[in-house]
């Protein structure tokens, strides 16, 4: 087989034609240099379930493409390199589970990308942090845009942003200009290293046939060979092309060089020496258990063994090349074995995600019928978001279905929601109406003296407002304090009021002990109509002085008694002493201001008519059970004297009755 050494002078060199039907490829896509955004290099470009990329190929269709494409791609990486240096920097950088992480914690990472990393270096991760940004965001913002709709908004009128999203765009840009401004620099050095290039080329075209000492042509072959290693990159796509025809010119030289065995000689030992290194080091790559790393250093090793290294001795050429050939099938076939591995990963992610969107449809489908219903679902929604974006990537050709199914799922539960809320802030402005209106009123009557008509509808009123529903959440607060502000008011002067009336209570109270221990002593004269006067003096004093304390009203019952002692030793009847009796009873009352005392008293006297008249009656008809007796008989006197009994009994009530109602 043609080897890598085996050079041509007429098709450039079998170097590269042989390298391109062995060495394993990279899934990475080759990119215009037109669009700074995509001047990068991807030797080991792993998979995202959010954003297209080769590794699908790279695990099945890459194992049937002929050898010649296979080496293609692989030139075209290692132009790639040639034109940015900072792969190896690249890949040294961790790319985290981007699709693991919130808004918050993609735009830390973001930060600390630009402000810490090469920002040539960072574009896969920038790329797939902004996807992810963009996805959650995009959720987020169709689901407003659904709350908005439903509300009753024009979606020309849509508009959502926020500080998380205005925040990532100005790191965004900040990234875009460092990257633009570096581009447009490396674009100026790019052509000046390609104009050194051809003057390395130019200047190596001249050593042939030239008339000097051979040692001295072949020590300025390597001072050539010096410059064009440390020329610096050049476009991609003058690369090849670049390098064939330095090849070339380098092969020209050697043929021009047989005629001094001992330097070429020297020059095959040395490559020999630097590819059998090449070999060892691809060997333990061969090893390497980071596959990305390995594959990586593989590229770095072919790009060193075209570039850096000239030819060696025919009888070595074939059997090194085909010793690294079968070293770059293994890592090759390591890296595909790896693949499938992520892809048997990626494939279990699937099935989670796929039970995750089939939860958050069972919990849609049960819609609750109240707010609290409605909170326990949300809480069991946003817990299954948070597990599917937790669950890992899924294989790049379903991902962009899976999403479309999540977002389904999740917008479906969304729009219920919605329409639950809508209706319930139309309740809740009615509400919101009802619970005004109380307040006006509280606020109106909070100034009132009219204490005993507006209590009542001050308790109303606060018994109405707890029996009216939610309002909305904006207002709750605002129109709570002002109700209660206005009711506190209000009450806060009767309880002010009532610190007074208690006060002047207990004076009062103290006034009347010792009242009631002067009656207590006092001394009759023995003269009816005057010991009635000062009884009566006595109990006018006692009305003066007003009510007393409510858990202290015992001592109008010890006054009671006091006067019943001094009525028993005048010489009054009967009834003059019961009514001036019930009148002191019924001042007391009236002293207190105790309408509804007063009422039960009437009502109880007129039912004592009731009944005495009743009594009356019964005994008058008992009488006719004697007409044809004597009159002297002693049942007859009996019932007649209870009749007499009774009718005087009727006088002191209806006596009692007219006196309650001049109150």
């Amino acid at each position: 087989m043609p080897t890598h050494d085996n050079l041509s002078k007429t098709d450039g060199t079998k170097e590269e034609k042989t390298t391109k039907e062995i060495v394993a490829t990279t899934d990475a896509t080759p990119a215009s240099s037109s669009n700074d955004d995509d001047i990068t290099v991807s030797d080991s470009q792993t998979t995202s379930d959010e954003q297209t990329t080769s590794q699908p190929e790279s695990s099945q269709a890459l194992e049937q493409k002929d050898d010649a494409n296979i080496q293609n791609e692989m030139d075209d990486a290692v132009a790639e390199d040639s034109e940015d240096e900072t792969t190896l920097e690249r890949h040294s950088i961790e790319k985290k589970d981007y699709h693991a992480m919130s808004k918050e914690e993609l735009i830390n990472e973001l930060k600390s990308l630009v402000k810490t990393e090469k920002i040539q270096a960072i574009k896969e991760h920038v790329d797939e942090i902004k996807a992810e940004f963009d996805a959650k965001f995009n959720e987020e913002s169709d689901h407003k845009k659904d709350e908005f709709l439903a509300e009753g908004g024009d979606l020309i009128d849509f508009y959502y942003s926020t500080p998380l999203k205005k925040e990532f765009n100005s790191v965004y840009f900040d990234y875009k200009e460092k990257r633009n401004a570096y581009y447009q620099n490396l674009k100026k050095d790019l052509q000046s290293n390609l104009n050194k290039r051809l003057e390395i080329i130019e200047e190596l075209k001249g050593l042939i046939n030239v008339d000097e000492n051979i040692n001295t042509t072949y020590n300025h072959f390597k001072e050539i060979q010096e410059k064009w290693r440390n020329a610096g990159p050049i476009p991609r796509d003058k690369y090849n092309t670049i390098w064939n025809t330095y090849h070339h010119h380098t092969e020209n030289f050697y043929d021009f060089l047989h005629l001094n065995r001992e330097f070429r000689d020297l020059d095959f030992k040395h490559n020999l020496e630097q590819k059998l290194k090449i070999i060892e080091r691809a060997t333990e790559l061969a090893q390497e258990t980071d596959i990305n790393r390995s594959f990586r250093e593989l590229q770095l090793l072919h790009k060193m063994w075209k570039e850096d290294l000239g030819p060696v001795e025919k009888q070595y050429r074939e059997p090194i090349w085909e010793k690294f050939s079968e070293l770059t099938k293994q890592i090759h076939e390591n890296r595909q074995r790896y693949f499938k591995e992520i892809d048997k990963v990626y494939e279990k992610n699937l099935e989670v995600k796929h039970g995750i969107i089939e939860k958050i449809q069972q919990v849609a489908s049960d819609t609750p019928s109240n707010h609290s219903g409605w909170q326990t679902k949300i809480k069991e929604i946003e817990a299954l978001r948070d597990a599917f974006f937790k669950a890992g990537k899924v294989p790049a050709n379903v991902n962009e279905a899976t999403w479309d199914a999540f977002k389904s799922a999740v917008r479906a539960f969304n729009r219920d929601k919605n329409a639950f809320y809508k209706n319930l802030k139309k309740d809740q402005f009615d509400n919101l109406k009802k619970k005004m209106e109380l307040i006006k009123i509280a606020e109106d009557n909070k100034d009132s003296e009219d204490f005993q008509a507006t209590t009542p509808l001050m308790k109303k009123i606060q018994t109405d407002w707890k029996k009216i529903g939610h309002v909305p959440r904006k207002d709750s607060d605002r129109i709570w304090k002002r109700f209660k502000n206005a009711c506190n008011f209000y009450f806060d002067r009767i309880n002010a009021q009532r610190k007074e009336a208690n006060k002047e209570e207990e004076d009062n109270y103290e006034a009347k002990k010792a009242k009631l221990e002067n009656l207590k002593e006092l001394k009759l004269s023995g003269t009816a109509a005057d010991d009635l006067k000062t009884i009566k003096q006595h109990i006018e004093e006692w009305k003066s002085l007003g009510r007393v304390p409510y858990n202290k009203k015992q001592i109008e019952a010890d006054y009671n008694k006091v006067l019943d002692g001094h009525f028993e030793q005048l010489n009054l009847t009967k009834k003059e002493t019961e009514l001036i009796k019930y009148e002191n009873k019924l001042n007391a009352l009236a002293s207190q201001n105790d309408d509804r005392g007063l009422a039960q008293e009437q009502s109880f006297i007129r039912k004592k008519i009731d009944d005495v008249r009743g009594e009356i009656r019964q005994l008058e008809n008992n009488l006719q059970f004697f007409k044809h007796t004597e009159d002297d008989n002693p049942m007859v006197i009996d019932v007649k004297k209870n009749i007499t009994k009774h009718r005087e009994t009727l006088e002191v009530w209806k006596s009692k009755l007219k006196k309650i109602k001049q109150l």
